[in-house]
């Protein structure tokens, strides 16, 4: 038996419905093989009585009994074929995700490598030989392989829906596109599939950028709760330090007043007791004696009640200028000094007549114009240099020297001010300066306003908020505010403006130095 299957065909032992090898094989009378169940569901299906191979009509259903010699044949040779498989199934890969399996397989899935049109199936390299060898099969058309083809079938035709209608937004067969669809705009669905992933591709790149871009809002967001929480932090320790002095103050001058007001009634309780002590004296005196003695004029003695007019007064007097000197005292500076930022200056904005420091923290006015490109940054009118470093949100903050100077200007301006004519420089055309010009301190706001100090500042902090429009400028030494440009219109970047104002013939020869910032206790 086992010589002789050795001898047939591959072929032989498939049942041409299942495509799988028989079981329960039975013979027509026409002479095929089917296995009982595939031939029996055919025939219960259709209303005559049919061989699916060569189509000899049977009039009376034919009693089919089971062929025990192919039976016989077709268990050992499933056997074989079982053996071989699992010994090639090695060698064959199984599907991995996003690859079309084969729907024949059972246990693993090996992975497809044709799909039938006809049969609507898809096959390994092992069940897709009888589509290669069987004459019936031969005439299939295989494609390669799809995953869930049934429902790429087009339910009009059953032909593939290898088409895109983008008239109607549909995939259509060939069939359609020459019926249906004759008119309409049809590409080849590779075609509009392509496009269609570009184009995903894109928004796909696209809602990622914008997620990114929320991402640093949200940090940027966190980090704003977390600075305005330090700020909180630190008001609220320089609330408590004053409040602290100033309860401290209060109790202390309730309690002067108290002893001021006591001291001020024992006094007078003492005076009173020795006047009462010798008006008592006299009185034994005048009973011992029958003749009156002389004795002392008390008419014009009396007890005056204590004045305790601006006692209160005086009090809530030094209370206030103690309140005065805590508010003094209040870390105004040391808030705004924590923004502080590295600033250098950019020689290619600097005026000709200006000269830089090879570290660009130093600048300084000279009588002799340097030839120099007349690149559009460059100021030429005023002797004005910007830094390198400009600023589009947030808060920064930076010091500069002007000891020894008769005349300087500081301040911020905006990226497109103009640079190469007379201009004022004043917050309508872009700067927020503070001036020191012929021994007076100018803020040039509109209107320019000009200001009474009352100590020359030799080191000046200049504070920009840009979210709440606040331009500031600090006495550094005395920890004292000398103005505030408020509701400022920021539109663009800013940048710290530096002026050493001109020579003066010496006068005025020293330079403006950007300094360290050294945090004010």
């Amino acid at each position: 038996m086992s010589a002789a299957s050795c001898l047939l065909t591959e072929d032989q032992f498939l049942c041409s419905i299942c495509l799988d090898v028989f079981t329960d094989p039975v013979s027509t009378p026409c002479g095929h093989n089917f296995c009982k169940t595939c031939i029996t569901e055919n025939w219960n299906i259709n209303v005559l009585c049919q061989c699916p191979n060569c189509k000899k009509l049977f009039y009376t259903k034919p009693e089919l009994q089971v062929n025990t010699f192919i039976s016989e044949m077709a268990a050992q040779f499933r056997q074989s074929a079982q053996q071989k498989a699992s010994s090639s199934s090695s060698e064959q890969q199984a599907a991995k995700p996003g690859e079309v399996p084969c729907d024949v397989c059972t246990g693993t899935k090996l992975k497809a490598l044709k799909s039938c049109l006809v049969c609507l199936g898809s096959y390994c390299e092992t069940h897709l030989k009888p589509h290669l060898t069987m004459a019936g099969l031969k005439r299939h058309q295989l494609i390669d392989p799809v995953e869930n083809l049934e429902g790429r079938m087009c339910t009009k035709h059953d032909k593939l829906l290898e088409l895109f209608c983008k008239t109607d937004q549909m995939c259509v067969c060939m069939l359609c596109s020459v019926s249906d669809h004759k008119t309409h705009d049809v590409v080849p669905l590779k075609e509009e599939y392509e496009g269609k992933k570009a184009e995903l591709g894109k928004t796909e790149a696209e809602t990622q950028q914008m997620i990114q871009k929320r991402r640093l809002k949200i940090e940027e967001i966190k980090r704003s709760v977390e600075l305005s929480k330090e700020d909180a932090d630190r008001e609220i320790a320089g609330g408590v330090q004053v409040f602290s002095a100033l309860k401290e103050s209060v109790e202390r001058s309730q309690a002067e007043l108290i002893d001021t007001i006591k001291e001020k009634q024992r006094e007078t309780e003492k005076q009173a007791e020795g006047f009462i002590k010798e008006l008592e004296q006299e009185i034994s005196e005048l009973k011992k004696r029958s003749s009156a003695p002389p004795t002392k004029d008390w008419t014009e003695v009396s007890i005056r009640p204590p004045s305790y007019e601006g006692t209160v007064r005086r009090a809530v007097n030094q209370l206030e200028e103690t309140l005065s000197e805590q508010m003094k005292k209040l870390p105004e500076l040391k808030r705004v000094q924590q923004y502080a930022v590295d600033v250098t200056l950019d020689p290619d904005t600097a005026h000709p007549k200006l000269i830089l420091s090879d570290d660009g923290k130093q600048v300084k006015h000279v009588d002799v114009k340097k030839n120099l490109p007349d690149n559009p940054e460059r100021f030429d009118y005023f002797v004005i240099v910007l830094a390198k470093q400009s600023f589009s949100s947030g808060r920064f903050y930076y010091e500069v020297q002007v000891k020894g100077k008769t005349e300087w200007g500081l301040g911020v301006a905006r990226e497109s001010i103009n640079r190469k004519r007379n201009f004022t420089v004043t917050p309508q055309d872009g700067y927020w300066t503070l001036c020191l010009i012929e021994n007076e301190y100018y803020a040039f706001d509109d209107p320019a306003v000009c200001l009474s100090l009352k100590s020359q500042p030799e080191k000046v902090g200049v504070f920009v908020d840009y979210e709440e429009s606040l331009v500031s400028f600090y006495d550094v030494d005395a920890a004292a505010l000398i103005y505030s440009f408020t509701g400022c219109r920021f539109t663009e970047k800013l940048y710290p403006l530096f002026s050493p104002g001109l020579n003066d013939g010496g006068k005025n020869s020293a330079p403006l130095i950007i300094s360290p910032v050294n945090h004010t206790e």
